[in-house]
């Protein structure tokens, strides 16, 4: 595949080396809107682009994906608020999007995990459950777009939890999400159930950023030649 990488910061490096080890060209790196302006017409030419870039510039990235007809799998997280608009303009304009808010297959399976823990938990209101998510300090959104994730499966499986805050807080009908940013940590996630008797903890640590560069590329060898709208479900189950 011919690659085109939004976004050339370390997410961009790593899954520059994993492509490069999968035989894909990278072939252009638009990491400003100078690039843009340098590279547009040569991005036509892309099979597909990955963005790892930031929350503020990821929506312009990828309306410039559809209009250019090139699928485009994001990675960056922070714009999910957003996410029903892009939805119905990449139906409308019959483009190609893959979405996650983590591509690690790992992560993928620990969602699965949170959602059958909540379901179990549900019938048993002496555990509160809380959630810590911590990450490097250059990552922007918090929490992370993982933790959104775990916090709203934990939602939708358990009555008593009506929403999230990135707080702590002893609000029974509130999961509470402590952030933490700390330098060279990739990700870590921890899911707490505790009971006046005794705790059950369920946790996820990333050890580097490669499989979230490696499922990233899995993405983009899964889309090419598809349309419409996908996530890593749609890949793995």
């Amino acid at each position: 595949m011919k690659i085109a990488l939004l976004g050339y910061g370390k997410m961009g490096k790593e899954i520059e080396k994993i492509a490069q080890e999968r035989n894909h060209e990278i072939f252009l790196k638009i990491d400003s809107f100078e690039d843009w302006n340098t590279h547009i017409y040569n991005f036509l030419q892309a099979d597909v682009a990955i963005e790892f870039s930031t929350p503020a510039t990821v929506l312009d990235n990828v309306m410039k994906c559809f209009s250019a007809n090139v699928p485009v799998v994001v990675g960056t997280t922070g714009w999910f608020e957003q996410l029903e608009i892009v939805r119905e303009l990449c139906t409308e304009k019959n483009q190609s999007l893959f979405y996650a808010s983590n591509f690690s297959v790992g992560v993928n399976m620990f969602f699965q995990i949170n959602k059958k823990l909540a379901q179990l938990m549900n019938n048993y209101q002496e555990y509160n459950v809380s959630m810590e998510e911590i990450h490097h300090t250059q990552k922007l959104d918090a929490p992370s777009g993982t933790a959104i994730t775990l916090a709203n499966d934990i939602i939708a499986n358990m009555h008593q939890k009506e929403c999230w805050k990135n707080e702590l807080t002893d609000d029974k009908a509130v999961l509470g999400i402590k952030s933490v940013r700390e330098s060279d940590v990739p990700g870590t996630h921890t899911i707490t159930y505790e009971s006046a008797n005794d705790i059950i903890e369920i946790k996820h640590i990333a050890k580097n950023r490669k499989a979230l560069a490696t499922g990233a590329i899995l993405a983009a060898e899964f889309l090419v030649g598809k349309k419409g709208i996908y996530e890593m479900k749609d890949m793995l189950f």
